[in-house]
């Protein structure tokens, strides 16, 4: 199999929308008839990452990555980057607002579950600048 890539924009504030690039993502894998244990981890990997965008970076892109043995997943925002990323990595951690945790959002498990459900990830963030986070799932 060639490598597969997939591209996806995401938008900022649209707690309605939130999830729709990782559902089309999901869509995508199975058409490749993918282990669902891939898929599963892979869609918690990229369904985290949007919503952080959505809630914390006023949106970005997803990039997915297909290959044979594994998926990569990026996820680049513009946003105010992350001050302390040991800190943001901790459960229950959030800076979401309260409109983001009247939804049901902002429990501070979005990038704890992304380093959980992928087998490599990395965090490159600067203040003001913004995030990219690069998670690997072996197939």
């Amino acid at each position: 199999m060639e490598t597969i890539k997939l591209n996806y924009p995401v938008e900022g504030g649209d707690l309605i929308g939130a999830g729709e690039a990782s559902s089309k993502m999901k869509m995508a894998l199975k058409k490749l008839d993918l282990p669902p244990e891939t898929i599963r981890r892979a869609s918690i990997c990229m369904y985290e990452g949007e919503i952080n965008m959505v809630i914390h970076a006023n949106g970005g892109r997803a990039e997915v990555e297909i290959a044979m043995d594994h998926i990569i997943i990026r996820m680049i925002d513009t946003g105010p980057g992350i001050p302390d990323v040991a800190q943001a990595m901790e459960e229950g951690f959030s800076t979401a607002g309260e409109i983001a945790r009247d939804l049901g959002f902002g429990a501070g498990m979005g990038l704890p579950n992304m380093r959980r459900y992928s087998d490599e990830m990395d965090i490159q963030t600067t203040v003001g600048m913004g995030t990219t986070v690069t998670m690997k799932i072996n197939i």
